[in-house]
């Protein structure tokens, strides 16, 4: 009987943005400006002009075309503006704690820096007795429900049994793209930090027995000691959130409103229960709003996991009488941050974000992400991918529009003799084979991934983050420091709240 072969992946197509080909708007017009400042010598005939001109077009076409670090000047200008402005304004910091808003009646809503003040937590019904959190953006109007999830891992299991989760989550994905479906994006958010041993001592503490020898308990603590703080443990989250503008119908029948809304996202996630199964994915809990405000304060405070950890396993004794799981909401957001050009500082921590700018060219392993996540002693990894399922009209739109664009600037490179590169000609094939999947009835996903280094000691930053970049070369991606947009980028790669994607760039 042959064995089964593991399954490649691969195919990922970067989406032509820009005004025209790779241009932006604001290149475009760098573009057109230095074809005019040079065009003005020749109509003159002014052989003075053009020693003035020639070179100032020269360096117009620089900034279009020049790149630094994946960017064009042009983008880094912009970048660097805005970055300016907002440190000119202090909009780059962030005061809570003392300093945080006050209702009328005294209490203290919740209070989150940056893009994130936008955000509300509600508490809405699960269906099953308990409650759930729901963040609740009225600006995209968009609510997300977070569950915490577990897998038993593709690395140590038999081929047969990897591919057959992979197709399982594959087949999850797909199912959101349709045109009527209320989902708008799926995150799926990992952490890799170190374990302070505190859920080992607790289950240890409950499971010793009172007439123990003193010699076996004495080596046990010792043991726990010095290996459970050398322990890293693993936190994976996925986030479901529901377009109100998508779903309005459904909501009015549920009632209308946040109620209607919550009512509909309940639903959905309650029907989704077979599909992660087949994935071999296991919800161990859907969170609550306390469960939320947890998972927002560990990530700006990463001290505060010790003693969190610690009253979550004791709150698992049926005789404990402290304080409940979670944090407060009023208490999830940091004291204080504040964003660096390439740094984003919040509460005793540090950290830097990178954007996934290129996925493997070649087919790779499902476990091709796991470099990323290795154990690290010195600091904290963060992982979220970011899945925008599109229907069927939308996808075939879309695809069309790449192909276009592709076809276009191979046939001006074409006519102006400029020989095409094999990577050119392998990013047509895979619009082609793109589009050829999506007739035959596949899904059409949007993804973007993002990962935040974070540490508690400023001296071990570089080191953490040169270690990052090394283990995502492993991995075959090539990533980049998202500059001037730390605080945004923190957002998404450090928390599962369901941020994501911006819209389409098109025209801008």
């Amino acid at each position: 009987m042959a064995q089964t072969e593991p399954a490649l992946y691969g195919g990922w197509q970067s989406e032509r943005s820009g005004f025209m080909g790779n241009l932006s708007g604001l290149g475009f017009v760098l573009i057109a400006s230095a074809a005019v400042i040079a065009m003005v010598p020749i109509y003159t005939r002014s052989w003075g002009g053009a020693v003035v001109a020639l070179p100032v077009a020269g360096g117009l076409l620089v900034l279009a075309y020049g790149r630094v670090l994946g960017l064009s000047a042009d983008e880094w200008i912009v970048l660097a503006v805005r970055h300016q402005i907002a440190v000119a304004t202090n909009r780059n910091l962030f005061f809570s704690g003392l300093f945080a808003p006050r209702t009328k009646d005294g209490s203290q809503p919740m209070d989150l820096p940056g893009r994130l003040a936008r955000l509300h937590l509600l508490e809405a019904p699960d269906g099953l007795g308990g409650k759930i959190g729901i963040m609740h953006n009225p600006v995209d109007n968009t609510y997300t429900a977070i569950c915490r999830v577990s897998f038993p891992g593709l690395a140590l299991i038999d081929t047969e049994k990897q591919n057959a989760r992979v197709k399982g989550w594959a087949a999850f994905l797909r199912s959101h793209c349709k045109e009527d479906g209320s989902i708008t994006r799926i995150s799926v958010h990992q952490r890799s930090l170190p374990d302070d041993g505190a859920a080992l001592r607790g289950w240890t503490e409950r499971h010793t027995s009172p007439d123990a020898p003193a010699a076996a308990v004495q080596a046990l603590e010792e043991l726990m000691e010095g290996a459970g703080p050398a322990a890293t443990t693993r936190e994976t989250y996925l986030s479901i959130t529901l377009s109100s503008a998508r779903a309005r119908l459904f909501i009015k029948g549920a009632g209308g409103g946040q109620i209607g809304a919550a009512a509909v996202l309940v639903r959905e996630i309650n029907a989704m229960a077979g599909s992660l199964s087949s994935a071999g994915l296991q919800v161990i809990e859907w969170l609550t709003p306390r469960g939320v405000a947890q998972v927002i304060r560990t990530a700006f405070d990463p001290e505060a996991q010790l003693a969190l950890s610690a009253r979550t396993t004791a709150a698992d004794d049926p005789g404990w009488q402290g304080a409940a799981k979670g944090v407060a909401p009023e208490l999830a957001g940091p004291a204080a941050t504040e964003t660096v050009w390439g740094l984003y500082k919040h509460d005793g921590a540090w950290t830097v974000s990178y954007q996934v700018r290129g996925f493997p060219q070649s087919e790779v392993y499902a476990t091709f992400l796991q470099p990323l996540l290795r154990p690290r002693s010195n600091a904290r990894r963060s992982l979220t991918l970011v899945y925008e399922p599109i229907g069927p009209a939308k996808a075939r739109q879309e695809l069309a529009r790449e192909k276009t664009k592709r076809e276009a600037t191979r046939a001006l490179r074409s006519k102006t003799g400029r020989a095409e590169s094999e990577d050119e000609r392998r990013e047509a094939m895979t619009a082609r084979a793109q589009d050829v999947a999506r007739a035959s009835g596949q899904g059409v996903l949007r993804l973007t991934a993002l990962i935040a280094v974070t540490v508690t000691d400023l001296e071990q930053l570089e080191t953490a983050c040169a270690e990052l970049q090394a283990d995502a070369s492993s991995a075959g991606l090539e990533v980049r420091r998202v500059w001037g947009a730390q605080d945004d980028a923190f957002t998404i790669a450090a928390l599962p709240l369901g941020q994501g994607l911006p819209d389409r760039r098109v025209g801008i």
